[in-house]
């Protein structure tokens, strides 16, 4: 996959990121992407890389360019996406997490649970970057954690986590 995302968005790959291991191949995620890229060019791309696209623009500076790719990645079966789905759920963007609770159906737990097995790093970093972003920006408005949207989510992957 990283040669694929190298001639696709070579600008994007150098650097660090978050790094995982799916399917025994190591995969690194970009923190946060700052280009110009849009939606339109992964029309214009063949499968898988057009879903790699999407995976990048996941980690789009920009909220709103995140938000847009929930959509596509919910749908998608690949175990390499997994990584940048929770990576999204530990956003500020209160928006995007709500729209991938809406979407939790159509994730595969088995894949779910597969990747997030041999990746608990993955998992826990996420959800202490989530429980802080809801404890600065968002216990006023949602005190009870239960009733926050990213602590229900983690709970999700948590049981896909050790069932899936």
């Amino acid at each position: 996959m990283a040669h694929i995302a190298e001639e696709i968005c070579p600008w994007v790959m150098r650097g660090r990121g978050l790094s995982v291991i799916v399917q025994d191949e190591s995969l690194t995620l970009p923190y946060r992407v700052q280009h110009r890229g849009s939606d339109f060019r992964s029309s214009k791309l063949a499968e898988p890389q057009a879903l790699i696209y999407t995976c990048i623009q996941s980690r789009h500076h920009d909220g709103h360019v995140r938000q847009r790719q929930i959509e596509r990645l919910a749908g998608a079966s690949e175990p390499w996406v997994v990584p940048f789905v929770v990576q999204l759920c530990n956003e500020y963007v209160v928006e995007i997490l709500q729209d991938i609770e809406a979407r939790l159906p159509l994730l595969d737990k088995h894949v779910y649970g597969t990747v997030l097995r041999g990746n608990p790093a993955l998992l826990d970093l996420a959800q202490q970057r989530m429980t802080r972003y809801w404890d600065g920006y968002y216990r006023r408005r949602w005190f009870r954690s239960e009733t926050y949207v990213g602590f229900r989510l983690f709970k999700q992957f948590r049981e896909r986590q050790v069932s899936g």
